[in-house]
Protein backbone atom coordinates (compact mmCIF):
# COMPACT_ATOMS: atom_id res chain seq x y z
CA UNK A 1 0.00 0.00 0.00
CA UNK A 2 1.25 3.22 -0.77
CA UNK A 3 1.27 5.99 1.79
CA UNK A 4 -0.72 9.17 1.78
CA UNK A 5 2.64 10.92 1.24
CA UNK A 6 3.71 9.14 -1.98
CA UNK A 7 0.42 9.06 -3.29
CA UNK A 8 0.12 13.44 -3.39
CA UNK A 9 3.86 13.30 -4.46
CA UNK A 10 2.61 10.95 -7.20
CA UNK A 11 -0.45 13.21 -8.35
CA UNK A 12 1.96 16.48 -7.71
CA UNK A 13 4.18 15.09 -10.40
CA UNK A 14 1.40 14.04 -12.59
CA UNK A 15 0.32 17.48 -12.98
CA UNK A 16 4.01 18.92 -13.61
CA UNK A 17 3.90 16.29 -16.54
CA UNK A 18 0.77 17.85 -17.90
CA UNK A 19 1.57 21.10 -17.30
CA UNK A 20 4.76 20.86 -19.29
CA UNK A 21 3.31 18.91 -21.94
CA UNK A 22 0.81 21.96 -22.22
CA UNK A 23 3.30 24.29 -22.11
CA UNK A 24 5.66 22.81 -24.81
CA UNK A 25 1.88 22.26 -26.89
CA UNK A 26 1.38 25.87 -26.60
CA UNK A 27 4.88 26.97 -27.70
CA UNK A 28 5.10 25.03 -30.78
CA UNK A 29 1.52 26.54 -31.51
CA UNK A 30 2.59 30.29 -30.83
CA UNK A 31 6.05 29.36 -32.52
CA UNK A 32 4.29 28.38 -35.80
CA UNK A 33 1.33 30.71 -35.98
CA UNK A 34 4.26 33.48 -35.30
CA UNK A 35 6.57 31.76 -38.15
CA UNK A 36 3.18 32.24 -40.70
CA UNK A 37 2.62 35.70 -39.43
CA UNK A 38 6.51 36.87 -40.13
CA UNK A 39 6.77 34.97 -43.52
CA UNK A 40 3.19 36.82 -44.59
CA UNK A 41 5.26 40.26 -43.43
CA UNK A 42 8.32 39.96 -45.02
CA UNK A 43 6.15 39.08 -48.36
CA UNK A 44 3.79 41.74 -48.12
CA UNK A 45 4.78 44.88 -46.03
CA UNK A 46 7.43 46.30 -49.08
CA UNK A 47 3.93 46.17 -51.26
CA UNK A 48 2.03 48.28 -49.04
CA UNK A 49 1.30 51.52 -49.56
CA UNK A 50 -1.48 54.35 -50.75
CA UNK A 51 -1.66 53.51 -53.76
CA UNK A 52 -2.10 49.65 -52.90
CA UNK A 53 -5.32 50.92 -50.50
CA UNK A 54 -6.80 53.18 -52.87
CA UNK A 55 -6.07 51.48 -55.82
CA UNK A 56 -9.15 48.71 -57.62
CA UNK A 57 -7.97 45.83 -58.94
CA UNK A 58 -5.80 45.13 -62.33
CA UNK A 59 -4.86 42.73 -64.35
CA UNK A 60 -1.37 44.31 -63.68
CA UNK A 61 0.13 43.52 -60.62
CA UNK A 62 2.00 46.41 -59.55
CA UNK A 63 -1.18 48.37 -60.72
CA UNK A 64 -3.32 46.20 -58.63
CA UNK A 65 -5.31 47.42 -55.36
CA UNK A 66 -7.57 46.87 -52.69
CA UNK A 67 -9.92 49.42 -52.63
CA UNK A 68 -13.01 47.86 -53.70
CA UNK A 69 -12.02 44.81 -51.16
CA UNK A 70 -11.56 46.53 -48.10
CA UNK A 71 -14.50 48.79 -48.45
CA UNK A 72 -17.17 45.65 -49.43
CA UNK A 73 -15.35 43.74 -46.71
CA UNK A 74 -16.12 46.97 -44.31
CA UNK A 75 -19.73 47.45 -45.19
CA UNK A 76 -20.64 43.44 -44.91
CA UNK A 77 -19.15 43.36 -41.31
CA UNK A 78 -21.76 46.17 -40.63
CA UNK A 79 -24.60 44.69 -42.04
CA UNK A 80 -23.58 41.58 -40.19
CA UNK A 81 -23.23 42.77 -36.43
CA UNK A 82 -26.16 44.91 -36.94
CA UNK A 83 -28.37 41.89 -37.81
CA UNK A 84 -26.41 38.89 -35.61
CA UNK A 85 -25.58 40.87 -32.58
CA UNK A 86 -29.26 42.23 -31.61
CA UNK A 87 -30.99 39.08 -33.42
CA UNK A 88 -28.18 36.76 -31.15
CA UNK A 89 -28.87 38.81 -27.79
CA UNK A 90 -32.70 38.75 -28.24
CA UNK A 91 -32.93 35.28 -28.81
CA UNK A 92 -30.67 34.09 -25.96
CA UNK A 93 -32.47 36.09 -23.15
CA UNK A 94 -36.21 34.47 -24.78
CA UNK A 95 -34.27 30.97 -24.56
CA UNK A 96 -32.67 31.86 -20.52
CA UNK A 97 -35.66 33.92 -19.24
CA UNK A 98 -38.44 33.19 -20.85
CA UNK A 99 -39.05 30.21 -23.05
CA UNK A 100 -40.81 27.55 -20.56
CA UNK A 101 -38.50 24.47 -19.87
CA UNK A 102 -40.09 21.69 -22.40
CA UNK A 103 -38.86 19.64 -24.71
CA UNK A 104 -39.83 21.96 -27.80
CA UNK A 105 -37.12 24.31 -25.92
CA UNK A 106 -34.72 21.53 -25.55
CA UNK A 107 -34.91 20.56 -29.35
CA UNK A 108 -33.97 24.17 -29.90
CA UNK A 109 -31.53 24.28 -27.49
CA UNK A 110 -29.83 21.38 -28.92
CA UNK A 111 -30.33 22.67 -32.43
CA UNK A 112 -28.78 25.93 -32.00
CA UNK A 113 -25.34 24.56 -30.27
CA UNK A 114 -24.82 22.15 -32.99
CA UNK A 115 -25.65 24.86 -35.69
CA UNK A 116 -22.26 26.46 -34.59
CA UNK A 117 -20.60 23.54 -35.61
CA UNK A 118 -21.94 23.22 -39.43
CA UNK A 119 -19.54 23.87 -42.19
CA UNK A 120 -19.74 27.87 -43.49
CA UNK A 121 -20.19 26.36 -47.26
CA UNK A 122 -23.64 25.05 -45.86
CA UNK A 123 -25.12 28.57 -44.83
CA UNK A 124 -23.92 30.15 -48.14
CA UNK A 125 -25.97 27.00 -50.40
CA UNK A 126 -28.87 28.06 -48.11
CA UNK A 127 -28.60 31.60 -48.75
CA UNK A 128 -28.49 31.20 -52.75
CA UNK A 129 -31.42 29.16 -52.34
CA UNK A 130 -33.60 31.16 -49.86
CA UNK A 131 -32.51 34.78 -50.30
CA UNK A 132 -30.87 35.19 -54.32
CA UNK A 133 -33.29 32.82 -55.88
CA UNK A 134 -36.15 32.23 -53.63
CA UNK A 135 -36.76 35.90 -52.45
CA UNK A 136 -34.75 37.44 -55.78
CA UNK A 137 -33.02 39.39 -53.54
CA UNK A 138 -29.67 39.40 -55.82
CA UNK A 139 -26.39 38.79 -55.08
CA UNK A 140 -25.84 42.41 -53.03
CA UNK A 141 -23.60 43.30 -49.59
CA UNK A 142 -27.24 43.13 -47.56
CA UNK A 143 -27.35 39.21 -48.63
CA UNK A 144 -23.65 38.78 -47.79
CA UNK A 145 -24.36 40.13 -44.89
CA UNK A 146 -27.24 38.21 -43.59
CA UNK A 147 -25.65 34.78 -45.06
CA UNK A 148 -22.40 35.63 -42.72
CA UNK A 149 -24.93 36.77 -39.60
CA UNK A 150 -26.77 33.19 -40.23
CA UNK A 151 -23.23 31.88 -39.61
CA UNK A 152 -22.45 33.83 -36.41
CA UNK A 153 -25.96 33.85 -34.81
CA UNK A 154 -25.77 30.43 -32.97
CA UNK A 155 -22.05 31.96 -31.39
CA UNK A 156 -23.32 34.89 -30.19
CA UNK A 157 -26.88 32.74 -28.50
CA UNK A 158 -24.97 30.88 -27.06
CA UNK A 159 -22.39 33.16 -25.13
CA UNK A 160 -25.38 35.22 -24.52
CA UNK A 161 -26.99 32.40 -22.51
CA UNK A 162 -23.44 31.43 -20.88
CA UNK A 163 -22.71 35.08 -19.67
CA UNK A 164 -26.86 34.75 -18.42
CA UNK A 165 -26.33 31.55 -16.82
CA UNK A 166 -23.17 32.94 -14.93
CA UNK A 167 -25.10 35.69 -12.88
CA UNK A 168 -26.01 34.67 -9.19
CA UNK A 169 -29.93 33.73 -8.95
CA UNK A 170 -29.65 36.50 -5.62
CA UNK A 171 -29.57 39.30 -8.54
CA UNK A 172 -33.34 38.60 -10.05
CA UNK A 173 -34.59 37.81 -6.71
CA UNK A 174 -33.17 41.37 -4.99
CA UNK A 175 -34.81 42.56 -8.50
CA UNK A 176 -38.17 41.16 -7.84
CA UNK A 177 -38.02 41.81 -4.12
CA UNK A 178 -37.72 45.62 -4.82
CA UNK A 179 -40.69 45.37 -6.65
CA UNK A 180 -39.37 45.22 -10.26
CA UNK A 181 -41.26 43.17 -13.17
CA UNK A 182 -39.60 40.49 -15.15
CA UNK A 183 -38.35 43.05 -18.36
CA UNK A 184 -37.19 45.38 -15.79
CA UNK A 185 -34.67 43.06 -13.71
CA UNK A 186 -33.62 41.87 -17.37
CA UNK A 187 -32.98 45.17 -19.03
CA UNK A 188 -31.88 46.99 -16.22
CA UNK A 189 -29.99 43.98 -14.09
CA UNK A 190 -29.19 40.99 -16.16
CA UNK A 191 -28.50 42.67 -19.56
CA UNK A 192 -25.63 45.32 -18.40
CA UNK A 193 -24.42 42.49 -15.90
CA UNK A 194 -23.83 39.80 -18.81
CA UNK A 195 -22.82 42.90 -21.38
CA UNK A 196 -19.17 41.27 -21.26
CA UNK A 197 -19.70 37.78 -21.84
CA UNK A 198 -21.90 39.00 -24.46
CA UNK A 199 -19.09 40.83 -26.38
CA UNK A 200 -17.21 37.79 -26.34
CA UNK A 201 -19.27 36.05 -27.93
CA UNK A 202 -19.40 38.86 -30.70
CA UNK A 203 -16.08 39.31 -30.75
CA UNK A 204 -15.59 35.73 -31.70
CA UNK A 205 -18.01 35.73 -34.03
CA UNK A 206 -16.98 38.24 -36.18
CA UNK A 207 -13.52 37.06 -35.67
CA UNK A 208 -14.67 34.32 -37.72
CA UNK A 209 -17.34 35.94 -40.25
CA UNK A 210 -14.59 38.31 -41.45
CA UNK A 211 -12.37 36.16 -42.91
CA UNK A 212 -15.17 33.48 -44.41
CA UNK A 213 -14.86 32.82 -48.53
CA UNK A 214 -17.02 29.67 -49.21
CA UNK A 215 -20.80 31.08 -48.03
CA UNK A 216 -19.95 34.70 -49.98
CA UNK A 217 -18.63 32.97 -53.17
CA UNK A 218 -21.17 30.34 -53.08
CA UNK A 219 -24.04 33.39 -53.30
CA UNK A 220 -21.75 35.31 -55.93
CA UNK A 221 -19.38 37.46 -54.75
CA UNK A 222 -17.40 39.24 -57.47
CA UNK A 223 -13.49 38.08 -57.96
CA UNK A 224 -13.03 41.62 -59.64
CA UNK A 225 -14.75 44.69 -59.12
CA UNK A 226 -13.62 48.41 -60.31
CA UNK A 227 -16.37 50.33 -58.86
CA UNK A 228 -17.85 51.50 -55.27
CA UNK A 229 -21.00 51.20 -54.12
CA UNK A 230 -22.98 53.95 -52.89
CA UNK A 231 -22.02 56.22 -50.27
CA UNK A 232 -24.02 55.33 -46.89
CA UNK A 233 -23.81 59.23 -46.22
CA UNK A 234 -25.25 61.88 -48.60
CA UNK A 235 -25.32 65.38 -48.33
CA UNK A 236 -29.36 65.35 -48.75
CA UNK A 237 -32.05 65.27 -46.24
CA UNK A 238 -32.26 62.41 -44.67
CA UNK A 239 -28.59 62.34 -44.75
CA UNK A 240 -28.27 58.13 -44.69
CA UNK A 241 -28.54 56.09 -48.11
CA UNK A 242 -28.94 52.29 -48.14
CA UNK A 243 -28.46 52.00 -52.37
CA UNK A 244 -25.34 50.33 -51.45
CA UNK A 245 -27.25 47.48 -49.68
CA UNK A 246 -28.64 46.44 -52.89
CA UNK A 247 -24.62 46.47 -54.78
CA UNK A 248 -22.27 43.93 -56.09
CA UNK A 249 -19.33 43.59 -53.72
CA UNK A 250 -16.23 41.85 -53.21
CA UNK A 251 -14.03 40.95 -50.31
CA UNK A 252 -10.65 40.53 -48.95
CA UNK A 253 -10.56 37.16 -49.21
CA UNK A 254 -12.27 36.38 -52.15
CA UNK A 255 -9.69 39.27 -53.46
CA UNK A 256 -6.51 37.27 -51.95
CA UNK A 257 -7.86 33.70 -53.11
CA UNK A 258 -8.23 35.22 -56.60
CA UNK A 259 -4.44 36.68 -56.59
CA UNK A 260 -2.92 33.29 -55.05
CA UNK A 261 -4.75 31.11 -57.63
CA UNK A 262 -2.42 33.19 -60.51
CA UNK A 263 0.96 31.56 -61.46
CA UNK A 264 2.89 35.15 -61.04
CA UNK A 265 4.68 35.60 -58.26
CA UNK A 266 3.86 39.16 -58.23
CA UNK A 267 0.07 38.40 -57.64
CA UNK A 268 1.28 36.45 -54.22
CA UNK A 269 2.85 39.24 -52.82
CA UNK A 270 -0.08 41.54 -53.52
CA UNK A 271 -2.44 38.43 -51.96
CA UNK A 272 0.07 38.50 -48.82
CA UNK A 273 -0.44 42.38 -48.55
CA UNK A 274 -3.74 42.48 -48.56
CA UNK A 275 -3.63 39.15 -45.81
CA UNK A 276 -1.50 42.17 -43.59
CA UNK A 277 -4.89 44.51 -44.25
CA UNK A 278 -7.52 41.89 -43.42
CA UNK A 279 -5.60 40.57 -40.60
CA UNK A 280 -5.11 44.36 -39.26
CA UNK A 281 -8.77 45.13 -40.12
CA UNK A 282 -9.74 41.71 -37.72
CA UNK A 283 -7.17 42.53 -35.07
CA UNK A 284 -8.96 46.85 -34.95
CA UNK A 285 -12.50 45.71 -35.02
CA UNK A 286 -11.28 43.01 -31.81
CA UNK A 287 -9.54 45.81 -30.39
CA UNK A 288 -12.33 47.91 -30.12
CA UNK A 289 -14.74 45.25 -28.63
CA UNK A 290 -12.15 44.26 -26.38
CA UNK A 291 -12.05 47.65 -25.41
CA UNK A 292 -15.66 48.47 -24.60
CA UNK A 293 -15.87 45.00 -22.77
CA UNK A 294 -13.23 46.33 -20.04
CA UNK A 295 -15.09 49.80 -19.68
CA UNK A 296 -18.33 48.02 -19.19
CA UNK A 297 -16.74 45.25 -16.89
CA UNK A 298 -15.30 48.85 -15.12
CA UNK A 299 -18.69 50.44 -14.64
CA UNK A 300 -19.69 47.28 -13.50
Amino acid sequence: MKSYSQIVQGNKRTDATFVAAGLVLLLIAMLTLLALIFDLASQGIPRLSWDFMTNFPSRRAARAGILSAWVGTSLVMIVTAALAIPLGVAAGVYLEEYAPKNWVTDVIEINVTNLAGVPSIIYGLLALGLFVYGLNMGQTILVAGMVLALLILPIVIVATREGIRSLPQSMREGSYALGADQWQTVSRHILPSARPAILTGAIVGLSRAIGETAPVITIGALTFIAFLPPSPVQDTIPFINFDWLESPFSLLPIQMFNWISRPQASFHVNAAAAGLVLLSMTLLMNSVAIYIRYRLRKVL
